[in-house]
């Protein structure tokens, strides 16, 4: 929760008038042993994606460290705030255990789930959230390969409740995948990506100031990789 004395203009000014931090070089993710992460730290925008990268590749080796730290610790030191690093948008799929994936532990990611990873207007209020009050400097946005709601909303079959609601978000995507499935994820991915980037004037302004870095992946279930695409 806010302090009912910090404004969130106040917290938007913060993010979007402070120093732009140096890039880094993003050549060759090595699977040492990451650093310590306290996020709103150092990490600039380039280092906090290879940081995120360089977990997956980690996990997908068979080399994860997060399962080390003292969890003990890692809650205590976040009962009273949260300063990731990093925010991801994923797809809802039990599949894709995200801090496990990037190989992170609590406090780290600020994760959002929906079907589909598809933008929505919670989805663009929560990420706002992370950017200007909890100073996220990396946003991904994940698809996965085999997405059933991609699958489901390239097909006309009639399905219950509520779930047929996502697909006018996914169709953009498929009208452009030219009936495979696999197209149509990597560009739902892109697309969803880019939408946050001109709909958030948030999003918008702090990747324009360089104090962000807003990309578009797809994890592969098979292999446990992330692919920027």
């Amino acid at each position: 929760m806010l302090n009912s004395d910090v404004s969130r203009r106040q917290f938007l000014h913060t993010v979007l008038s402070g120093a732009v931090l140096g890039a880094v070089s993003q050549a060759g993710l090595e699977l040492a042993s990451p650093r310590t992460l306290h996020a709103q730290t150092t990490l600039g925008p380039d280092e906090a994606l290879h940081e995120l990268l360089a977990g997956n590749q980690r996990f997908a080796s068979n080399h994860l460290t997060s399962i080390t730290h003292n969890l003990i610790i890692m809650k205590e030191r976040t009962v009273n705030k949260q300063e990731p690093f990093a925010a991801v948008l994923a797809c809802a799929d039990s599949r894709i255990p995200v801090e496990l994936v990037f190989d992170q532990t609590i406090g780290h990611i600020f994760v959002t789930r929906v079907a589909g990873n598809v933008v929505t207007p919670e989805i663009v209020a929560s990420l706002e959230f992370g950017v200007a009050v909890l100073g996220i400097k990396a946003l991904l946005v994940i698809g996965h390969s085999n997405c059933g709601a991609v699958r489901a909303a390239m097909t006309t079959d009639t399905v219950p409740g509520q779930i047929s609601v996502l697909y006018q978000r996914i169709y953009p995507s498929i009208e452009k995948s030219g009936g495979n499935i696999d197209k149509a994820i990597q560009t739902n991915a892109r697309n969803q990506a880019e939408l946050l980037r001109a709909s958030s004037t948030v999003i918008r302004e702090t990747t324009r100031t360089g104090k962000l870095r807003v990309e578009s992946a797809v994890y592969d279930l098979a292999t446990g990789k992330v692919s920027l695409i």
